[in-house]
């Protein structure tokens, strides 16, 4: 009987270790998804309408650019990968031109920002004559390397969407025209009356 007892409390032992040790995976880790991730889609994978796709794009290509604006600032600026950082953000330019990034750096060395963050962007078309100008009107939350609050400053960006077709597919590239751009204004100068 004690032979059958010890057994019996044996065997329930053993079947309780099986079981606390047996977890259950509900997916794959984030090491796996990590590994595995490509860079193929930068949008989601739910659908939008054009209005929120240039919106979401717009934010995202703006995030883009102040990132690599911080990256730079905060390096040395006479190393290769200085150049090549300098060289990727006048991609993000319709028209490559150093006068175009001046202000934005000399805005991040001014304040010693380590991070951006954008928030609130709006996208609006303005027609001026003939053109049609398109817009984004954004806040930016300026961080130093403490990861304090500098501040949040309102901005405008001028964007210009060229087409880039792929086969049978309908595709654009985004590029700014202008960044920190004065919106033009709506009304008409004062005494201009017909």
């Amino acid at each position: 009987m004690k032979k059958t007892n010890r057994l019996f409390y044996s065997l329930i032992l053993l079947l309780a270790t099986l079981y606390s040790c047996n977890k259950e995976t509900k997916g794959p880790s984030d090491l796996e998804k990590i590994r595995n991730n490509t860079n193929k889609v930068s949008y989601p994978a739910n659908k939008m309408d054009s209005a929120q796709a240039i919106s979401f794009i717009t934010k995202q290509k703006i995030q883009e650019l102040l990132d690599l604006s911080t990256l730079y600032t905060s390096g040395n600026r006479d190393t290769e990968i200085d150049s090549v950082i300098y060289a990727q953000m006048q991609r993000y330019f319709a028209n490559p031109d150093s006068t175009k990034l001046a202000p934005l750096l000399a805005e991040l060395d001014s304040l010693n920002v380590a991070s951006a963050k954008v928030g609130n962007l709006a996208v609006n078309k303005r027609i001026v004559g003939s053109d049609t100008l398109d817009f984004a009107k954004f806040d930016v939350e300026y961080f130093d390397d403490s990861n304090r609050k500098l501040g949040i400053f309102s901005k405008n960006a001028e964007y210009i969407l060229r087409p880039s077709p792929v086969k049978f597919k309908k595709e654009f590239k985004f590029y700014f025209v202008n960044f920190d751009a004065p919106v033009p204004n709506d009304s008409t100068a004062v005494g201009v009356t017909r």
